[in-house]
């Protein structure tokens, strides 16, 4: 019998209440079920989950310090003051600064920007950046976004160089937090615990709007934040943050704007990208994220401020053919270290001793290590630490899977390490050569203590069991509703049992990776592909199969087609 590649997770069948919620809401008691799976309950709260509306976001002044913050900027303004946006060199940085600078230029703040250089000036609010930012921008008040949660020290080197700061970031804040004129960061509250800083920007936004109108500030009244839209869903879905609360509505609302902008920049990266008219969340994340945040992985991003602020399409194209290339660059880079790392790994890798994978070598490009991180996890599912860089300090960026707290597991390491940070799935580390073997030694004995054997066989959660007479266009377009998908909303997935083969596979492909299989239950019959199946074990006999239900298009036909996710003997 061949070894599941997945550990199946099937929610439990709840009949008696995805039947009653059926019935009080005029839904299939499939879509029911997966609303449950999803944490829904109450008719109330689905009615608003399955029709996301802008009327529904609360009020921005509901977070933590958004009045200070607000106060703050309108002082600016009244005065003259400049101001300098400082950001972070990934999507969700620039985006949330592109969107600060189109609405604190619209309404009369003379506002400039700065975004930090990954290789000379490190990650974040840092002494080394904001020295260079305040020798460009000499102003004596900075607006830190994506960042600043915990610069206790710059920001208190600040204030003494007189530079007041306030801080519009999601992440960990640290203990003691910094003294800023504002932290508005909703992890010091109870809500909006989702949004990232492109959400938070477009809350400042409204919030910066709502008081101008009441106050009289030229522009308010007329000020639309709609075509803001395309920024916050963009920076939204690449940050990888919940799309669920606020980011559902933002991100449902966002994507309908990304796909009728008329801002030169994203209309030349979905050219360059060869995006599909109609984008979704994967699209964006996949095809219009990564070409944004190539320029920062490399250098600068500068480049993806430039593009999204672009006036004209003669401007955007040439930046994001550049951006286009860098990304291309940047694909060869992570593709060459990847092989690089995984063939060590295979060539020792013990399954039953091996419970975190650390290493690194140096030259190794720091901008693209958290991707082979992610890459390597991937391959092998244990939590991975991938290393690169020069002159003697290396920088380093790990991935975990659950039941391993990464950021505390580095805290362990605090003597091994220089410094280090991050949050249960994704850290980031510096760290002298010399003390490699150590850190992968000493992860691994912490990772024992924490990780039973199952923990160490990928989770794949499933939605329902069905019957393949369950799926037709019309429950498809019903789930559909469940959109936008993605972090803490996944895409519906399911399995069915005792199927057996309709006709014989078909290889596809240009390697003949790829595999089309027409499975039935005696039922019903579906096509299914397999992509990537590679020289895998593929089913024989009575088999069960995991899949993600979607809708094919072919020769004017549209069919309902299953994409393989796993498969085990019946």
């Amino acid at each position: 019998m061949p070894v599941m590649k997945f550990r199946w997770n099937l929610a439990p069948p709840q009949p008696l209440l995805t039947d009653s919620l059926a019935v009080q809401l005029k839904i299939s008691p499939l879509l029911a079920q997966c609303l449950v799976n999803r944490g829904f309950s109450e008719p109330a709260v689905i009615e608003n989950f399955l029709s996301p509306r802008l009327k529904n976001l609360a009020d921005p002044f509901l977070l933590p310090n958004m009045d200070a913050a607000i106060t703050r900027l309108l002082l600016a303004r009244e005065h003259g003051e400049p101001i300098v946006i400082f950001g972070d060199y990934d999507v969700d940085g620039v985006t949330s600064t592109t969107i600060l600078l189109e609405v604190l230029r619209a309404l009369g703040w003379s506002a400039d920007a700065y975004l930090p250089n990954r290789m000379d000036e490190g990650y974040g609010l840092s002494r080394d950046g904001v020295e260079n930012c305040l020798k460009k921008f000499p102003v004596k008040l900075l607006l830190a976004v994506d960042c600043g949660s915990t610069a206790v020290e710059t920001i208190a080197w600040m204030k003494g160089q007189g530079v007041e700061v306030i801080v519009l970031d999601h992440h960990q804040v640290s203990n003691p937090a910094p003294v800023a004129v504002a932290l508005v960061n909703p992890q010091l509250g109870k809500n909006f615990t989702e949004l990232c800083s492109a959400g938070l920007a477009f809350k400042l936004a409204h919030a910066l709007v709502k008081r101008g109108r009441e106050t009289g500030l030229a522009g308010a009244a007329e000020f639309d934040l709609k075509p803001l839209l395309d920024l916050v869903a963009l920076g939204t879905i690449a940050d990888l943050v919940p799309l669920v609360g606020e980011n559902r509505i933002l991100v449902t609302a966002g994507l309908e704007k990304l796909n009728s902008t008329k801002r030169p920049g994203i209309l030349a990266l979905k050219e360059v990208a060869q995006s599909p008219e109609k984008l979704g969340t994967h699209d964006v994340g996949f095809q219009l994220a990564p070409r944004l945040n190539a320029a920062g992985r490399l250098e600068s991003a500068e480049e993806s401020l430039r593009l999204l602020l672009a006036e004209t399409q003669e401007q955007a194209m040439p930046i994001a053919q550049n951006l286009d290339a860098r990304n291309r660059e940047r694909q060869m880079i992570e593709k060459k270290i990847t092989e690089q790392v995984i063939g060590v790994v295979r060539s020792k890798f013990d399954a039953a001793k091996d419970f975190v994978i650390v290493e690194g070598e140096l030259l190794w490009h720091i901008g693209v290590v958290g991707i082979v991180a992610s890459r390597v996890l991937s391959e092998f599912y244990r939590p991975t630490i991938i290393i690169g860089g020069e002159n003697g300090e290396m920088r380093g960026s790990g991935r975990s899977i659950a039941g391993f707290d990464l950021a505390a597991a580095l805290r362990e390491c605090d003597d091994l390490l220089v410094k280090h940070g991050g949050h249960a799935m994704a850290a980031g580390l510096s760290i002298k050569p010399e003390k490699m073997d150590l850190l992968r030694q000493r992860m691994n004995e912490l990772a024992r203590l924490k990780l039973k054997p199952e923990d160490l066989q990928p989770p794949l959660r499933l939605d329902a069991e069905i019957g393949l007479a369950d799926l037709n266009l019309d429950s498809l377009a019903e789930l559909e509703k469940l959109k936008p998908t993605g972090m803490g909303n996944s895409a519906v997935q399911f399995c069915a049992r005792n199927l057996t083969h309709k006709k014989p596979l078909l290889r596809m492909g240009a390697n003949k990776q790829h595999v089309k299989l027409w499975v039935t239950d005696g039922t019903a019959t579906h096509e299914a592909v397999w992509w990537n199946a590679g020289n895998g074990s593929l089913p024989v006999g009575k088999f069960d199969l995991a899949f993600a239900p979607g809708v094919n298009e072919f020769n004017g036909r549209t069919t309902v087609q299953l994409k393989v996710l796993d498969w085990r003997a019946a």
